[in-house]
């Protein structure tokens, strides 16, 4: 269950900007409300992954229950936020937050987790994302899984470690391929995962939690009923420090909705079926005792629906049959981490993303509606990953060229109290790949879309307590047309863990 629970429609650009606020819903703040809603499940995900360690053989006199570890515990986190959405309205809210999970893990080789989020959140008066979704409860189950170790449950009965391994999980959990640029999503899934030596090979088959929000924010409940299903594989080795990796990824849309509406007094019925596959390369690793990388590039393949409609040499709009189009698209990503080695481990990092865009599109670089022009090839890149593109602004990794900066330490080593109290900097530059494609929001043909300082801090107070904070200010480019107005974006919460 996400923040809202809307109507979807496209934003529309340019001169078609206000022929659109006339007949359809704008949802700027929408798309907006979902990117905050991602950013909060970011910064919230502080729930450390335990480390399981068994003895090679084990000895079956000794009672299940003693061979048996169990873990369980519940995190609270309070917090608040306050953002400028892409309307350049301001919305805050107050959130209180209970985790509880839960891990049985026998001998290795079999291993129960789930874990369950309930939240309450408390917004300012009139800062309501949809009239009458505003405060309340919510919450949703993000973790359930069961996952098998024949390796360790052979090596249990012989004594023997072999150089290869099968582990099979089946539940809903996180899949995170490569540097996260195409793949980052909570699947329920089977997972299959082939290992010998240096090289494995993941497989998995799964379909998105129903609550996710989807990447067409024009289709009806995109934010809390999306059925979208992914297969593939990916093959991994190690070569040193290095883990070199190519994967073949399938996406299949089980979307049926349509959407129905007026526009300029013409009926349009929009149809959606976005199916896609993407073909990866890269590696992540280090480069000598200081420097860490990734790198991943991908080309995007599949059909899409177009537009069902399209704007005449006069600005009028007109009804028209949708198509179903190819799509060519590439993206890459690039990560370096530099480590000092100092006392207060200071790190320096950069990234450089780069994704196409589409300049037939007609108003949006990820919906149908007022998206594909008909009968052309979609040159627009659009995946299910997760990268850091800022806080502030946050754009989708689609028509994108960001560049980001930063550094981090802990500038107090000695203290006590302030010894595990991590501070950061980063500085965002916001580019369009195509100048003269859509973009989130409203763009012009200019390219620079703006640029964003953000600050951050991590706080281990104590051994239960942590803190985070989070703000970034974003001051818009020559290509923004909404308004000039800069926006600023504010996250601070405070965890306890029992």
């Amino acid at each position: 269950m996400q923040l809202t629970r809307l109507l979807a429609a496209a934003i529309v650009g340019g001169a078609a900007a206000s022929v659109w606020a006339q007949n359809a819903p704008n949802i700027g703040q929408q798309q907006r409300a979902a990117q905050a809603q991602q950013s909060i499940d970011r910064f919230q995900r502080q729930l450390d992954e335990f480390r399981i360690t068994s003895r090679v053989r084990v000895n079956e006199d000794i009672p299940v229950g003693t061979r048996a570890l169990v873990d369980y515990g519940v995190f609270s986190s309070f917090s608040y936020l306050s953002l400028d959405d892409a309307n350049l309205d301001n919305r805050a809210f107050r959130q209180a937050e209970f985790i509880a999970f839960a891990r049985y893990n026998l001998d290795g080789v079999h291993e129960f987790f789930g874990r369950g989020r309930g939240f309450y959140r408390d917004f300012n008066d009139g800062d309501e994302f949809e009239e009458g979704d505003g405060d309340g409860w919510d919450g949703h189950l993000d973790r359930l899984y069961y996952k098998f170790d024949l390796g360790r449950y052979l090596s249990a009965k012989s004594g023997v470690v072999d150089k290869g391994n099968v582990t099979v999980k089946i539940g809903r959990d996180l899949v995170y391929w490569g540097t996260g640029l195409t793949m980052a999503q909570d699947l329920d899934a089977l997972t299959l995962e082939l290992s010998y030596d240096a090289i494995t090979l993941q497989l998995i088959a799964g379909r998105t939690p129903s609550d996710t929000v989807d990447i067409d924010s024009s289709r009806p409940d995109f934010d809390d009923h999306t059925k979208r299903a992914f297969y593939g594989g990916m093959l991994q080795g190690r070569v040193g420090a290095h883990r070199p990796y190519s994967f073949v990824l399938v996406q299949r849309d089980h979307n049926p909705n349509t959407f129905d509406t007026t526009l300029n007094g013409q009926a349009i019925s929009t149809s959606y079926d976005y199916n896609t596959w993407y073909a990866a390369i890269g590696s992540t690793g280090a480069l000598g005792d200081r420097i860490a990388y990734g790198v991943e590039a991908v080309y995007q393949g599949g059909t899409t629906l177009s537009s069902p409609f399209v704007f005449d040499s006069n600005g009028s709009t007109s009804a028209v049959d949708q198509t179903k189009d190819d799509i060519e698209a590439f993206a890459f990503d690039i990560q370096l981490d530099y480590l000092v080695g100092d006392t207060r481990n200071t790190r320096f990092s950069g990234e450089f993303i780069y994704a196409t865009g589409d300049s037939d599109r007609i108003a949006s670089n990820s919906n149908t509606f007022a998206g594909n022009s008909p009968g052309t090839t979609d040159g627009g890149f659009n995946a299910f990953g997760l990268l850091n593109t800022g806080t502030a602004f946050s754009p989708s990794v689609s028509n994108l060229i960001a560049i980001r900066g930063g550094a981090s330490m802990f500038p107090f080593p000695e203290s006590k109290f302030f010894r595990r109290m991590q501070v950061g900097v980063e500085l965002f530059g916001f580019f369009k790949a195509e100048s003269d494609a859509p973009s989130d929001e409203p763009t012009s043909d200019d390219r620079y879309l703006g640029f964003e300082p953000d600050l951050f801090i991590n706080w281990q107070i104590t051994s239960d307590v942590s803190f985070a904070f989070r703000y970034g200010y974003f001051f818009p480019g020559s290509a923004i047309t909404a308004d000039e107005k800069d926006r600023q974006f504010l996250f601070a919460g405070l965890t306890f863990a029992f």
